[in-house]
């Protein structure tokens, strides 16, 4: 069927997007696996539109077409950016399709220890479907198919191995303006370290 066919194309991120909240990607939480990330807009605009196609089909298959109930799309708008949306993946171990995890070489991941969590940079490939309950409830929802880890948490990754590198510590805050240690005078353009008053991460 032609409208099947085309509401089965798959997405892929073609850059890295982030991981965002709650993750349970290689070892299934109490509900089972879990992937939450954010998208931007461009992306969310395609599956917008692929989603009336796949609601005109559910609602031909319904029984009263003209009183089913539409859900929700995995997607949601931040409050805080419009031009991003938090969209959510859920699977289980025994589903008859689970989604393959990479590396950036293409190896399978398969250390259920490897900290795949909030903030980690990913590579997403899925598809949405179309679905329909047996009370006439309508929606369509988004099947992953693989990732690929592109980079972890730094923070989550960190392990107690001894004090940090000189180079460890420019990746962790970068590079800024301020005191050198080859100019301890210190300038006029030099601000003090300000203290971030939200410190939680979501992990």
């Amino acid at each position: 069927f032609h409208l099947l066919f085309l509401l089965m194309q798959t997405h892929v991120t073609k850059t890295p997007v982030t991981l965002e909240g709650f993750q349970a990607i290689l070892a299934p939480g109490e509900w089972g696996h879990k992937l939450s990330a954010l998208i931007p807009k461009s992306l969310v605009d395609e599956l917008e539109e692929e989603r009336e196609s796949c609601l005109e089909w559910a609602r031909n298959k319904a029984k009263n077409p003209k009183r089913v109930t539409v859900k929700h799309p995995a997607w949601e708008q931040l409050d805080n950016d419009p031009d991003m949306y938090q969209i959510k993946f859920s699977w289980k171990s025994g589903d008859k399709v689970v989604p393959t995890v990479v590396d950036t070489e293409g190896t399978l991941i398969t250390d259920k220890d490897t900290p795949l969590y909030s903030g980690s940079k990913v590579k997403l490939a899925f598809v949405q479907k179309p679905y329909i309950l047996p009370d006439d409830t309508i929606g369509s929802s988004c099947k992953m198919k693989c990732i690929q880890v592109i980079s972890l948490n730094a923070g989550a990754g960190l392990k107690d191995e001894g004090n940090l590198t000189a180079e460890d510590a420019v990746e962790l805050f970068g590079e800024s303006k301020g005191f050198k240690v080859s100019e301890p005078n210190p300038t006029q353009d030099a601000t003090p370290c300000s203290v971030d008053s939200d410190g939680d991460e979501d992990f």
